[in-house]
């Protein structure tokens, strides 16, 4: 036994240290506690660059398949549940090299050679990273079917289209639903990006500065499915970008579902009653007998600023440390982790739900039918009596203004009280006030008219697969 041997509790950094390391050391430096979840992506970068140093002959193939054998035992023990993550563990890169010694003994010392803690966990998290960008796009695929579906089901319905939240123009259910196709669309181009900034391989990069070992990078990239290495040791192992696009991301990401959760919260209310939510996905209250609460989107609105925050946090983190690795980024793993928990989790909820909910067609047809939903209409068609556009404009907001003194809708107006505000103005306009004609001119790509959708739905169903 050396001088020092037990005085450190046998940490794998204490040969420098004389005195034992204080409690309260142990306790707020370790991230055992959850940086374990990483292990199947600890070991599988221990198992690469295992077979790595048998082939660059740093150590011998008998070694390796020691190595080997005993890293897959440990991982068949954590799947199980039955490996101890005790406290005397610093981090899971630790937990996996003591038990590999205690299983092998002196031969698991040599896993180490060549690399360090630093590129070790900045290799954890990319693998975990990608693994959850693949997931999520699934997720996220699976929720545009399902949006997908209910515009093909419900391509006759008509409702009125918003802003400021005030009825605007009558417009397709089905287009409505196809807006946050495309949202998600683009939250899939996001982490499609994201993925090749992921897929860059640190190991090789050591502490700070490379190996001096003849380490074969390409082969453990290839190895381990990443399409490059890093060009800078120092800024592989400082490198927290990716964890930051992932978190942007999954902001967007979760903000699209905000704005659908919204809408399903609104248009469930007795106000507007656009939409039943089924029994089984809401709550009651404990005093008011007749609630029925649609609790699942307002909680994937209130997780939204979770996850918000945890961009937030990691950004604050980083953004005073210098090169190279700071134990500050320590504090990334428990951000991540929970975002990508409640983003896959949020994902599966909104996606059930969606699947789950009806419209109220009756209702729907009207609100169409009130609040002056055609004027734009009416103003175009003026237009193309020869007025232009503002003259026009300004004649539909009198014509407006006249109908809300009488309580009366465009359709409701005589021809003759239709004539007081313009002579240009003749029997065929009525046909400019039906609002499911006012959907079908709209008939331009990108447009409301049941045509372009019915396209729009089929262009979806390709691009989602």
């Amino acid at each position: 036994m050396t001088k020092n041997e037990g005085v450190t509790d046998n940490k794998l950094w204490g040969g420098r240290f004389r005195e034992k390391t204080d409690k309260i050391v142990d306790s707020f430096n370790a991230s055992i506690s959850y940086d374990r979840r990483l292990y199947s992506q600890d070991i599988a970068g221990s198992k690469a660059h295992c077979r790595m140093m048998a082939k660059q002959k740093i150590i011998s193939g008998e070694e390796a398949s020691q190595i080997l054998a005993a890293l897959s035992e440990i991982e068949n023990e954590m799947d199980r549940g039955e490996f101890s993550f005790h406290e005397a563990y610093e981090d899971i890169h630790s937990a996996v090299e003591k038990a590999l010694i205690e299983k092998i003994g002196i031969l698991g010392e040599k896993l180490h050679t060549g690399r360090s803690r630093n590129d070790q966990v900045a290799l954890d998290l990319r693998l975990y990273v990608r693994e959850a960008i693949e997931k999520v796009n699934l997720l996220i695929r699976e929720m545009q079917k399902v949006l997908t579906d209910l515009a093909e089901k419900n391509i006759d319905l008509v409702l009125p289209g918003y802003t400021h939240l005030q009825r605007a123009q009558p417009v397709l259910l089905a287009h409505h639903l196809l807006a946050y196709v495309e949202m998600l669309k683009r939250d899939r181009q996001r982490l499609q990006g994201n993925l090749v900034r992921v897929n860059v391989l640190p190991l090789g990069s050591a502490a700070l500065a490379g190996a001096t070992f003849k380490l074969d990078r390409d082969m453990v990239a290839k190895e381990l499915g990443f399409g490059t290495i890093s060009d800078n040791s120092m800024d592989a192992v400082s490198d927290r970008d990716f964890v930051l696009d992932f978190l942007f991301a999954a902001s967007t990401l979760m903000m699209h579902l905000s704005r659908l959760s919204e809408e399903i919260v609104i248009w469930s209310t007795q106000e507007f009653n656009f939409i039943r939510l089924p029994d089984e996905l809401c709550t009651g209250s404990s005093i008011m007998p007749q609630k029925k609460n649609p609790d699942l989107p307002e909680l994937i609105r209130g997780k939204t600023g979770r996850v918000y925050g945890h961009l937030m946090a990691l950004l604050t983190t980083m953004k005073g440390l210098p090169l190279t690795y700071n134990k500050d980024m320590q504090e990334d793993k428990e951000s991540l982790f929970d975002a990508v928990d409640t983003v896959e989790q949020c994902l599966m909820v909104m996606t059930r739900l969606l699947k789950k909910l009806s419209f109220n067609k009756e209702v729907m047809k009207k609100a169409i039918d009130k609040g002056y939903l055609v004027a734009t209409d009416l103003a175009d068609y003026l237009v193309g009596r020869g007025l232009t556009f503002r003259k026009a404009h300004q004649i539909v907001g009198e014509m407006v203004l006249y109908g809300i003194g009488q309580k009366k809708e465009f359709n409701q107006f005589s021809l003759d009280e239709m004539n007081r505000f313009s002579k240009e103005i003749e029997n065929n306009v009525y046909a400019w006030l039906d609002p499911a004609q006012c959907v079908e001119r709209r008939n331009l790509p990108g447009g409301t008219a049941s045509e372009r959708v019915k396209k729009s739905i089929k262009k979806a169903k390709r691009e989602i697969g």
